[in-house]
């Protein structure tokens, strides 16, 4: 298991008697994009809370390159970033704080930040607005300053819940790009959480999630065969349908 970044086995979640996830496992090797799918209410977002320790599984086993994230929780929470679905910026801090805030935390020297800072805002075109607050930022510059903050401290792991949610089709295709760009030549592995199914592609790795059950996973040429559907829509269409 060595080229895994992150393995999940039979992992549980209930809220009262209500299963959010109910005995999921996956696992996404180094420089994989892994799709996961589902309308809203799936699971997608308890999966997320579980896997940054926002919440502690029920049942069931999480592994971060090896390490536990119940019984190792530093090792493994240092080789992850994330980017959640609701902005955790400081709207009042400007980019150059709330980059630094974050490096902070994470312990690195204030010099290596700000030389850090420069690399990944000039990544993301940015670099201009280095000192602007946040606030100031239009919806697809926060999320590529987001993007840019979860890679400081250089995750091997990203996670990106419903990251595209409320930006324009072009601010979400391009930030889409980008973090398959990250997979491919940082060998970053990327698990991308959406329940739009145009950010996935027939080569990708998905899982399909509904009402905490995994319905299918693989690759998503490979299902639609298996499912005899034309396409991705169709297969997301054919498995999340409500029963009659």
């Amino acid at each position: 298991m060595s080229n895994i970044a992150l393995h999940i086995e039979n992992l549980s979640y209930r809220y009262g008697e209500r299963y959010a996830l109910r005995n999921l496992s996956l696992d996404i090797k180094e420089g994989v994009f892994f799709g996961l799918l589902g309308p809203n209410g799936a699971g997608k977002t308890t999966l997320m809370s579980l896997l940054t320790r926002l919440l502690k599984p029920a049942s069931g086993e999480i592994g971060v390159f090896g390490y536990s994230l119940s019984k190792h929780a530093n090792e493994a929470m240092r080789h992850i970033g994330v980017v959640f679905q609701q902005s955790t910026l400081d709207l009042d801090l400007s980019v150059a704080q709330n980059l630094e805030y974050h490096g902070a935390l994470h312990g690195i020297a204030p010099r290596e930040v700000r030389c850090r800072i420069q690399q990944e805002l000039s990544r993301f075109e940015l670099l201009d607005r280095l000192h602007d607050r946040v606030r100031d930022l239009n919806g697809g510059h926060r999320r590529r300053v987001e993007l840019a903050r979860a890679l400081l401290h250089r995750p091997k792991l990203l996670l990106l819940d419903e990251a595209s949610a409320g930006l324009d089709i072009d601010t979400r295709a391009n930030l889409n790009k980008h973090v398959r760009t990250l997979c491919t030549l940082d060998g970053i592995a990327a698990l991308w959480t959406s329940h739009l199914i145009e950010e996935l592609h027939s080569e990708d790795q998905i899982l399909i999630l509904n009402n905490g059950q995994c319905l299918a996973q693989g690759q998503a040429r490979i299902l639609q065969n298996k499912h005899k559907a034309k396409d991705l829509p169709a297969l997301f269409s054919q498995l999340t349908r409500p029963a009659e």
